[in-house]
């Protein structure tokens, strides 16, 4: 397909914020891409054209073929995130797609190339990127946040030359577009951040996307796993895939933890994010054992007052997990394209474009007992 974009040049806002420049007609054929958009927070999610963007000196424009929808979308949607200033807006942060449109900077990439890309993208210059943390940039940008997203057919991304990442021929669009958030933040929160071996325990609280993304990795690495969820679908989902016990967030996590371990989990995870979770995540260690932050936590829960006690007491690890750089992927795609790790066994189902405004609100309050990922074809 023939691509001819409207010029968009930096707005006010935020890093990345795009507004359209005065229109330039162009002799070619005029393309305008579909788009969901929000005009305030909570407001109503509306499939609109937009101009197209063109892309950063650095830069590409991807042509969008699949696009997940996350929790973190949702959060935005509410007003959650603080990246989110300009208005209209445009989310979604897991994508897959093929290049369509390159800067003059850019040095790696060409069009027609598929590829996908983390959520935080990094400038490549700034101290954390030197030295290969990316995913905590100093100046990073994320699509459907510092700058218009995925739910779209048309996106660019910045520094493509740090940040994208070339999808092999085995993986298709939909399980690429799942990999960029969850799958790939799971993939480091449990190998690099959890540093989980063969025969530990791991407990994961929360077995929404990134619970069962981290359940399957977990079980890859030779892991046993004790999964927790106040969802009875999403706990049976969760032993489909292979989890050693399933426990009800109503119960008495800790102690059922305890008792099966026999002492309490090696790690823990928490893929939710709430007081709750990083609490009974934390409680649930053996001495000397490591908790993983995943989940984002938000309003009341913002600011939790968590048993620091058993932290020092135990000598217990507390660590944050936040993305995975582009340069650390080709380790979790070898493992997809050799077959230990099947990403696209968490496809729930997919979707059009044009479902996604009534697809987005109900992550708020319903599992889809695995992923949900639009496509745009």
């Amino acid at each position: 397909m023939e691509y001819t974009a409207h010029l968009l040049v930096e707005c006010a806002g935020p890093p990345g914020c795009w507004s359209p420049a005065p229109y330039r007609p162009t002799p070619t054929r005029e393309v305008h891409l579909r788009a969901i958009t929000f005009h305030r927070f909570q407001g109503p999610l509306t499939i609109e054209q937009l101009p197209d963007p063109t892309p950063p000196q650095h830069g590409v424009v991807i042509a969008v073929e699949a696009t997940g929808l996350c929790r973190s979308d949702w959060h935005g949607w509410q007003g959650h995130d603080p990246d989110i200033t300009a208005m209209p807006h445009v989310p979604g942060h897991e994508l897959a797609g093929r290049i369509v449109a390159v800067g003059p900077e850019v040095r790696r990439w060409r069009r027609g190339e598929r590829v996908t890309t983390p959520f935080v993208c990094g400038c490549g210059t700034c101290t954390p990127c030197r030295r290969g943390d990316n995913q905590v940039c100093d100046h990073q940008t994320q699509p459907g946040f510092t700058h218009w997203g995925s739910f779209a057919e048309l996106v660019a991304i910045h520094h493509a030359d740090v940040n994208l990442v070339a999808v092999p021929d085995a993986i298709d669009p939909v399980t690429a577009a799942s990999l960029g958030c969850r799958f790939a933040t799971a993939f480091r929160a449990v190998v690099d951040q959890g540093r989980v071996q063969p025969g530990h325990w791991v407990a994961i609280h929360g077995m929404g996307g990134v619970g069962l993304s981290a359940l399957l990795i977990a079980r890859a690495f030779g892991a046993r796993v004790a999964a927790v969820d106040i969802d009875p679908t999403t706990l049976n989902r969760a032993r489909e895939l292979g989890a050693d016990m399933v426990i009800n967030g109503h119960e008495d996590v800790v102690a059922a933890i305890h008792d099966v371990t026999q002492g309490g989990a090696d790690v823990s995870i928490d893929a939710l994010g709430s007081t709750t979770t990083a609490t009974n995540s934390i409680r649930c260690l053996r001495k000397n054992g490591r908790h993983v932050q995943v989940g984002l936590l938000v309003g009341d829960d913002h600011r939790p007052a968590l048993p620091m006690e058993l932290v020092i007491a135990h000598e217990l690890e507390i660590v944050g997990s936040h993305g995975m750089a582009a340069h650390a992927y080709p380790r979790m795609l070898q493992m997809i394209t050799n077959g230990q790790l099947a990403p696209h066994d968490l496809i729930a189902r997919t979707v059009g474009l044009a479902d996604i405004p009534s697809e987005l609100p109900l992550l708020a309050s319903r599992s889809a007992g695995g992923m949900v990922v639009a496509t745009t074809y």
